[in-house]
């Protein structure tokens, strides 16, 4: 049995998979903010949980925001901050008594994606989370590469390609300390700064005819379709599969896929750019796979 554990910004979730298949009911519970004790132990609860509603112990996986350098043994690249600087990997092998493999949370979507969803089959699958934040992962032949840095994916944290005038004047900093990040713009959070609204009555604003809400979505679409444009033209996947809350825009990969060509150093574009298979339970998913064979430990 396969224990993965989604440690999100609001919510921790848990689930048990055996030969792909649950084997306990997925559980969550609300993420102790700016509280690691807390944090340490509602993981480990969810993992006695778990066990004791599938009679068996399991193997255990967690996907969080950010890494656990193999420098220095601390988390990384967190926008949880309070993780930051913390042996999340060593507390959690000795709360739980056994070893333990930790991954970026993107990383975990886009393996789940790659072994049994909407990137199977594809030898080269670059995940997207356009959530609260703007991550992403690659897998390879249905296993994660991290790269030497732990930064593999990482595509949130580089400028928005080929800005307009106005986007460059209005860009804002990100919490890593750089102006004008993709993360700015194609997060929940940017996307409601720009249009003035959540994304959610964006869209029902859209639907209504509204021409400040239907130039708002038709913006996040093209500015998505030239960040992945950059993507494509450096790492040439087969399948670029999208994840997170702002995934679920009406026709997102449709109307990217349209916008492609003008941004690919191609005159054919035949990577897919397709909606995730698992929705909100790949992250969760994908940290159980990490103890499958293929998987190198974290």
């Amino acid at each position: 049995m396969q224990i993965g554990i989604d440690l999100g910004g609001t919510k921790i979730e848990g689930i048990a998979l055996d030969a792909s298949i649950p084997v306990a009911l997925r559980r969550r519970l609300a993420t102790p903010r700016d509280d690691y004790p807390g944090t340490l132990d509602a993981i480990a609860r969810l993992v006695t949980e778990i066990e004791a509603e599938a009679g068996r112990t399991g193997s255990v996986g967690v996907g969080i925001p950010g890494v656990v350098s193999h420098v220095t043994g601390v988390v990384k690249n967190a926008n949880s901050t309070w993780l930051i600087g913390r042996p999340l990997q060593a507390d959690l092998e000795a709360r739980l008594s056994r070893p333990v493999r930790l991954a970026n949370d993107a990383n975990c979507f886009t393996l789940s994606e790659a072994i049994d969803g909407a990137g199977r089959g594809f030898e080269t699958v670059f995940g997207v989370i356009l959530g609260t934040g703007v991550g992403g992962g690659i897998a390879i032949r249905q296993r994660i590469h991290e790269g030497p840095n732990q930064i593999a994916g990482e595509w949130g944290h580089n400028p928005l390609p080929w800005m307009t005038d106005e986007e460059r004047s209005t860009a804002r900093r990100c919490y890593c300390g750089k102006v004008g990040c993709i993360e700015t713009f194609l997060s929940g959070p940017g996307f409601e700064h720009g249009a003035g609204h959540s994304s959610r009555d964006t869209v029902r604003a859209a639907a209504a005819g509204d021409p400040r809400a239907i130039q708002a979505l038709d913006a996040y679409a093209e500015r998505l379709a030239r960040a992945l444009g950059a993507v494509i033209n450096l790492l040439d996947p087969d399948v670029v599969v999208l994840g997170g809350g702002m995934s679920n825009l009406p026709d997102l990969p449709a109307g990217v896929s349209a916008l492609l060509p003008r941004h690919l150093f191609s005159d054919t574009v035949l990577t897919k750019v397709v909606l995730n298979s698992h929705g909100d339970s790949s992250g969760v998913r994908g940290a159980a796979w990490l103890w499958t064979p293929r998987q190198v430990p974290v």
